[in-house]
């Protein structure tokens, strides 16, 4: 009997579309390989595929290298003026300043690498291209001294294109002035490790980049003074390719060695108890 019957009818196949944001994309600018945002956050910002270090902020080196929680900001007082009346470098600094959210273009902190104390500067790129002026200089200063009167190591990490040319001659007195400050670290025997990123050039590469009882690399930054057109037209001559390139200097003997993002933490920590003769304490982590 047809009405005791239940008809049976085929179930159609449940499709639910799973859309992800285009912003939660990125694209690496080496390679074009595209993945999640998130993947490139979870590795530290390089590239899964082609290793490409990303350039990140001086926060975010913080955060790799600082243990968790022990990370703070020191001279967050310190703003640049407008000592030489250039024109529109109050509005620069101003946009500069929305933009990145930093104050300058260098964030300096105290804490701990792996539970030894340390003073720690990182450049960041993002503020009108980590160029050095009176402010970064400074800054390195107070810190180098903090790092005597402490007796902790101290790290600087680079990222600059180079003076800031709004400030002139008091940018170019910045290179002296941190040189100074090193000096009297060096004389203390007191452990400078100097980590260059991409790019480092300039003045800032004339100066203390340059100055570390150890000097480590990323892979893939581009490091030198002048850009390449200029010294081509300087010497007259054809340039070796990629001659400013991290690993190109590491073979040349400028740097010590070329390390990745994710080994940088540990690489740092052996070297600053190697040179300061402690052993690695119980607490010691790599992560």
């Amino acid at each position: 009997m047809a009405w005791f019957k239940k008809e049976k009818k085929p179930r159609l196949p449940r499709h639910e579309k799973h859309e992800i944001p285009p912003d939660a994309w990125e694209k690496c600018d080496n390679c074009g390989h595209t993945d999640l945002r998130e993947k490139f956050v979870r590795n530290l910002n390089v590239c899964p595929s082609c290793g490409f270090h990303r350039r990140i902020r001086a926060s975010e080196y913080a955060a790799i290298l600082l243990d968790e929680g022990t990370a703070e900001e020191t001279e967050i007082e310190i703003r640049s003026t407008d000592p030489l009346g250039f024109p529109d470098y109050p509005a620069r600094l101003k946009k500069a300043t929305g933009s990145a959210g930093d104050g300058d273009a260098i964030l300096t902190f105290t804490g701990q690498l792996g539970g030894m104390p340390v003073c720690l500067a990182v450049m960041d790129f993002a503020f009108m291209g980590g160029s050095m002026g009176s402010v970064v200089g400074e800054k390195i200063a107070r810190l180098g001294q903090r790092a005597i009167e402490r007796k902790y190591p101290l790290i600087i990490i680079s990222a600059s294109g180079g003076a800031r040319m709004q400030e002139g001659v008091l940018s170019l007195m910045q290179m002296a002035k941190a040189a100074a400050i090193l000096s009297q670290l060096s004389e203390r025997r007191i452990p400078y490790v100097s980590i260059l990123t991409n790019p480092t050039t300039g003045g800032v590469s004339a100066s203390f980049s340059m100055l570390g009882d150890a000097i480590l690399a990323e892979p893939g930054a581009v490091i030198g003074f002048a850009g390449p057109r200029v010294i081509k037209q300087t010497i007259g001559q054809e340039l070796p390719e990629g001659f400013q390139t991290a690993e190109f200097l590491l073979e040349h003997g400028i740097v010590d060695s070329v390390v990745p993002r994710s080994e940088l933490k540990r690489t740092v920590g052996q070297l600053l108890r190697h040179m300061s003769g402690k052993p690695a304490s119980a607490g010691w982590t790599t992560s």
